[in-house]
């Protein structure tokens, strides 16, 4: 059974940072795409990051590009999501999911591409 437990989620002030983790079990992070979007209150769940299975790609929503970076440690079986320069509009419940292995950029991008997800963990930009 796969599961994905998101931590490191909490209160920040504009312009400071945090880092995300998701811990996976049940299936190897280095063997299947992942990735992390996020639903802030009224609004549908959005794409913010994903690294392909071979984790030598990454890719960023343009709302987040420049400011975020998605990276793996396929030792711990985790992923991580460094967010610096947080602005008010990053506030979210932040997911972490799995996907396919051969999925391209573009699936990836697509939440209905992914096969398990986590429960969530909250990010609120204070400003």
């Amino acid at each position: 059974q796969v599961q994905l437990v998101e931590s490191g989620g909490g209160l920040v002030e504009a312009g400071g940072s945090l880092r995300l983790s998701c811990a996976a079990s049940g299936r190897a992070v280095s063997s299947f795409a992942m990735g992390w979007f996020r639903q802030a209150p009224g609004k549908e769940r959005e794409f913010v990051s994903a690294i392909g299975w071979t984790g030598l790609s990454t890719y960023y929503s343009e709302a987040v590009k420049g400011r975020f970076t998605m990276s793996r440690d396929n030792a711990k079986n985790t992923v991580y999501l460094q967010m610096n320069s947080l602005k008010r509009e990053d506030t979210a419940i932040y997911y972490c999911a799995q996907s396919g292995r051969y999925y391209t950029e573009q699936v990836l991008r697509l939440d209905s591409k992914y096969d398990y997800w986590g429960r969530g963990t909250q990010v609120t930009v204070s400003p």
